[in-house]
């Protein structure tokens, strides 16, 4: 089995970040068969990706910026059976290329990922609630402890069989993030519209093919916090809209009515408990997040419906 790993990059302020990713996979218990950079639209980081790692295949994204095109472009460089993907602020643990490749047990299973943790700056910030980790691209409380087909994976931490990725065109053209645009679910419709393609097929959560994201200090601030909430609404009114509600809204009837309430009740307990004051910040967060959620979604949908 030969993996492809591909790296979509756009900003040479993400440098250090980056050196660690690449770093990361030279230390592979499975070595990759090749590691493909993709930059998107910005020469001279191309340019130093092309000099500072000799062994990297540096190419320019094709089409629009974004990291949907940038991950195609990617896909189709690819020589691998498999194509998996990382994102530049982000690094492997040293089996998770091993761990993939074990996940891909029969040719039913068409897409495995694993989880992705959060390396933060500093501390945690007490008032962000392990519920919402997906607010700085990290699976959240909630996401199965063992290996278990999903709805969809994460872009930072995926991977397809090849051939997969080429029948269906990959992610879909002109959407998904672009730069530091917090609308994201790309990888959510692309995971959708396999299902829809081969109803049998299996797409996999394996917990032991770890990633660590690096938040950035930006990210731990509430108002990124609201902007994003904001964002992943209007991204699942996005996908709802080109794959129906059941599909598009599928994962997250689970989260709302299961998750997040545990997440509020446990919260409210913890603050009873150690008379602290801090779980009870923690439970309005997650009120404060999902609606700042379905205010996104409705706000997409309004304005879809007056176009």
């Amino acid at each position: 089995m030969s993996f492809s790993v591909v790296v979509p990059a756009w900003s040479t302020e993400r440098e250090a970040f980056l050196d660690r990713c690449l770093a990361s996979l030279g230390e592979q218990t499975v070595e990759p068969h090749e590691v493909i950079v993709v930059v998107d639209h910005n020469p001279e980081l191309r340019a130093r990706v092309a000099q500072r790692w000799p062994g990297v295949t540096a190419v320019e994204s094709v089409g629009d910026r974004g990291a949907s095109n940038a991950r195609n472009t990617g896909m189709r460089a690819a020589t691998g059976e498999y194509v998996a993907f990382l994102d530049d602020d982000a690094y492997a643990t040293r089996d998770w290329i091993e761990r993939l490749q074990g996940a891909y047990t029969d040719d039913g299973i068409v897409g495995v990922g694993g989880p992705l943790e959060p390396s933060w700056p500093a501390e945690r910030p007490w008032w962000f609630p392990d519920e919402f980790d997906w607010v700085v691209g990290c699976t959240y409380r909630g996401t199965p402890l063992q290996r278990k087909p999903v709805r969809n994976l994460i872009g930072a931490n995926m991977s397809f069989r090849r051939r997969t990725l080429l029948e269906v065109g990959g992610e879909r053209q002109g959407f998904g993030r672009i730069g530091s645009n917090p609308i994201a679910c790309e990888e959510t419709e692309l995971c959708i519209r396999i299902r829809h393609r081969w109803p049998g097929a299996e797409i996999l959560f394996e917990p032991g093919a770890r990633v660590i994201h690096q938040v950035t200090p930006q990210r731990t601030r509430v108002s990124y916090f609201a902007r994003r909430c904001i964002a992943e609404g209007r991204g699942k009114a996005i996908i709802s809209s080109l794959v129906g509600l059941d599909s598009g809204l599928a994962a997250e009837r689970t989260y709302t009515t299961r998750t997040l309430p545990a997440g509020v009740l446990r919260n409210l307990a913890a603050a009873v408990r150690g008379r602290d004051a801090r779980p009870l910040g923690r439970a309005a967060m997650i009120v404060a997040g999902l609606a700042l959620t379905i205010f996104g979604f409705a706000a997409q949908e309004f304005e879809r419906r007056r176009s």
